[in-house]
């Protein structure tokens, strides 16, 4: 590192006014006397789109002042009161900064990490610091020694994509160790290529219509519709909610039965009106499996659909019946202990399954846990033996909860993006392709395995993974300080790092553990284009700039283009083309493409209308091509047919996920499990309800409008709160063996003893760097545990915990979370 501490206080002092205050601030009085300006006397208002859904903004003298939805969207989400305080929060990166001992000491101190401390630097400095890290790793190790791989939820529109600026930028440069999978999916985008042919956690369902129309009993399985589809991949239109209103008068008319099979009473049933069947928390297989084993004892299975379109129900089958090695029968007098649910309940329930159409609708959150290829698996047996597979109303689907999946597609395209990898025919600058034995792509929820165990080798989906010995990280857009497990491990981990550069627009916990970090703007102050509509495909969405970038951020695509500046590959990177250059081809490729079918105006008359509406979409049916004739449609597995009894998964010789789904005891399980004597409670950390993950948390105002006293809230039964002397509104602390946090009591008859939730999402927040340290707001994921769902995935088991709780006592910390750094001189 040859700029010193000295060199970067003598820049600061330098810096220039403009670059201060920002440009936003300096131009209002100039812009003031435009004509139909937004500093204008009345303002304007302006089209754009996010997560939550479209809107039109209102633009005063520089600022958003109002927020209200598209008028096509006809079920917007509260959520969208928040966006004002995603653009002007207390959390905004206003500055680059690089942390205080990083830069201090001149070498890589990773015990203070943490500690929030910064130093205030120049666009220049801090560009230049990023790319001397990136030579010096390339030279110095090589490019397993750099993971640029970490992706999450990045903002919406095509052309803004952080994950794209940053691998292509990163890539131009060197090669680098990059990611397989999510933390959302991982470990049923793993095992249903194996069952069902494809991932099917991110495929098009059955449209509603067809569901509403045919089923006569619908099963939402760990699944909370109401509560998800709030967000989308792409800019939601929410046109599911008008089918959830004519499910709900269906219920009310007895013309279609709906049960959640769920341990809480979820948002989507209370709203329905429909029934609940609970189910003791990670115990779904053995119910499952006592539901198939009355299926074949009492001969209600679809016989004939097996033999056609499904290979290995007779390898399973003794399993069942408990002929092989364990020697349990799996009948629902054994599975009532574990599971429950009374044995004649299970019975009841596995005869309505076979009695008329039924359509089986499960949720993400039951693949989160340990064995979690176990659910997904056992659900597709289910549905096999019902024999409804690829029957309008009938069958199997994984996605209904996510982004508009089963609203019927209208088949248009959508705009294409910018480009994430370099160009064909282009080398990086350090073309070293050599990974040193290592592996160059990891399972996502392993990465923080590969820096506190280089070197170890694991098993993954049928090979073997060298963990890489991680010495740099690159994060753009993303927040891994929320979706990763195990705070305090976390903590270990980013000690023996030496250079983590992050790219944000909010000061997330994972600023607070970087080394520099650069300030992006919002999605709301630069221009873009979108897809409204991710599985609808229902219209183009025009993203216009709401405000000039505030403090001293930049677009990704601004950053990125000056970091290839500092190696020459500026002009590749750009392509030769401005922000509103790409916008304007992006838009005319996507013109192109959808010319047969859709007709769509010149770009200036859409820029200024805002959205283009494609119309109605049309139904479709999930696999009904491959029942109408399996031999010319197979599925993707080995077979082509449903595989039941996996025979290339068997050949694995996994331990914990094996030839056919099985039961496996979990490490933490509450209401009788393991280590449930210590810690009682089990702690569901699903979705939440009024964010979209980490993002909108920093949202002050609307933060406000559910937290507890400043803290996250925790759902808890009348029962459990009253046994601990808790009553709600009170700030609690959550604990186990691997960490402690404070939350804010919500006592709620919708949780039944044993069960609470915290919402995943919330911003750690701790008292210091130090291990062990509490978490002042409320991050559940500083409790749950850091290991694989089984040899398989190797995915994430965040819903694999139990904790304890108990009413704070004491002087109350202040929260941490938000807010930014402490600026160092």
């Amino acid at each position: 590192m040859s700029l010193s501490r000295r060199k970067f206080l003598k820049g600061l002092a330098t810096t220039s006014a403009a670059s201060v205050i920002g440009p936003s601030l300096l131009m209002q009085v100039a812009k003031a006397a435009e004509e139909g300006s937004p500093y204008s006397a009345d303002g304007v208002w302006k089209v754009s789109g996010s997560h939550w859904g479209a809107f039109r903004a209102r633009i005063y003298n520089g600022k958003v002042v109002e927020i209200k939805p598209l008028e096509r969207d006809k079920y917007p989400t509260d959520m969208i009161k928040g966006i004002k305080g995603i653009i002007y929060n207390p959390s905004r990166v206003r500055y680059p900064v690089v942390r205080l001992n990083w830069l201090k000491k001149h070498k890589f101190s990773g015990d203070t990490r943490g500690n929030n401390r910064f130093v205030r630097v120049t666009w220049d400095e801090a560009l230049d610091l990023f790319y001397q890290e990136l030579e010096r790793i390339q030279k110095d190790y090589g490019p397993w020694a750099l993971h640029a791989g970490m992706t999450g939820w990045r903002a919406t529109g095509q052309f803004h994509s952080c994950t794209s600026h940053m691998q292509r930028a990163v890539g131009m440069h060197g090669n680098f160790m990059t990611k397989v999978g999510d933390y959302s999916t991982g470990a049923g985008q793993t095992i249903l290529p194996y069952v069902l042919g494809s991932t099917e956690v991110y495929a098009q369902g059955t449209s509603w219509p067809d569901i509403l129309s045919n089923s006569k009993t619908i099963i939402l399985w760990a699944n909370d519709p109401m509560k998800n589809t709030q967000v989308g991949w792409q800019c939601e239109t929410h046109d599911s909610y008008a089918y959830y209103e004519q499910l709900k008068d269906k219920i009310a008319k007895g013309q279609i039965k709906v049960i959640s099979v769920d341990p809480v009473r979820s948002k989507t049933q209370n709203y329905l009106g429909c029934e609940q069947l609970y189910v003791n928390p990670q115990t779904d297989v053995p119910f499952m499996l006592a539901i198939a084993h009355t299926l074949y004892k009492e001969e209600l299975y679809a016989k004939k659909f097996l033999e056609t379109y499904a290979l290995g129900f007779d390898e399973f089958v003794p399993y069942l019946l408990g002929k092989t090695k364990d020697k349990v029968e799996k009948t629902p007098e054994w599975a009532e202990p574990i599971c429950g649910v009374k044995a004649d309940q299970i019975r009841e329930f596995a005869r309505l399954l076979a009695a008329d159409r039924t359509q089986l609708i499960f949720g993400w959150a039951i693949q989160r846990q340990q064995h979690g290829e176990q659910p997904y698996w056992m659900g597709a047996v289910l549905a096999a033996m019902l024999g409804q597979i690829g029957l309008p109303g009938g069958g199997i689907s994984y996605a209904h909860h996510y982004s508009g999946v089963g609203i019927p597609s209208t088949g248009a395209a959508g705009p294409g993006g910018f480009p994430r990898n370099v160009d064909e025919g282009k080398k990086p600058k350090w073309d070293n392709n050599d990974f040193k034995g290592y592996s160059k792509t990891i399972p996502v929820a392993r990465w923080v395995d590969a820096i506190l165990e280089p070197g170890k080798e694991i098993n993954y989906n049928g090979s073997k993974v060298k963990l890489p010995d991680t010495k740099m990280l690159v994060v753009s857009g993303c927040n891994p300080w929320h979706h990763h497990q195990d705070r305090n491990r976390m903590k270990k981990a980013f000690q023996k790092l030496q250079t983590v550069v992050t790219i944000d627009f909010a000061w997330t916990a994972t600023c607070r553990f970087s080394d520099i970090v650069l300030p992006a703007c919002t999605q709301f102050e630069r221009n873009d284009i979108d897809l409204y509509g991710a599985y609808s495909a229902s219209g183009i969405l025009a993203m216009h700039k709401l405000v000039d970038p505030l403090y001293q951020s930049k677009t990704d695509f601004e950053i990125f283009t000056e970091l290839c500046r500092r190696f020459g590959r500026h002009k590749e990177f750009t392509r030769g083309m401005d922000e509103m250059e790409w916008v304007r081809m992006l838009y005319k490729d996507c013109r192109d493409a959808n010319k047969a079918n859709f007709e769509m105006p010149e770009f200036d008359q859409f820029w200024a209308d805002g959205v283009i509406d494609f119309g109605e979409g049309k139904s479709f049916v999930r696999h009904a091509d491959f029942r109408l004739d399996p031999e010319i449609n197979p599925l993707g597995t080995p077979s082509g047919f449903i595989e039941i009894f996996s025979r290339k998964i068997d050949r694995f010789g996994y331990e914990h996920c094996q030839g056919h789904p099985m039961w496996f005891e979990k490490a933490e399980r509450s209401h009788g499990g393991p280590m449930s004597d210590k810690y009682p409670l089990w702690l569901q950390s699903c979705h939440p309800d009024q964010r979209l993950h980490s993002q909108m948390c920093e949202s002050e105002e609307y933060r406000a409008t559910y937290s507890v006293q400043g803290r996250e809230p925790i759902y808890i039964s009348p029962e459990d709160a009253k046994k601990r002397g808790i009553k709600d509104g009170d700030i609690v602390r959550v604990f186990n063996d691997r960490g402690q946090l404070l939350a804010g009591a919500r006592v709620s008859d919708n949780y039944p003893s044993g069960v609470v939730r915290i919402h995943e999402g919330a911003w750690y927040g701790p008292m210091n760097e130090k291990v062990g340290s509490l978490d002042t707001y409320g991050d559940p994921n500083t409790l749950t545990m850091d290991v694989g769902s089984s040899e398989l995935a190797q995915a994430t088991s965040a819903n694999t915990v139990v904790v304890e709780i108990e009413k704070f006592r004491g002087e109350v910390p202040p929260v941490t979370s938000f807010g930014g750094p402490i600026y160092e001189s």
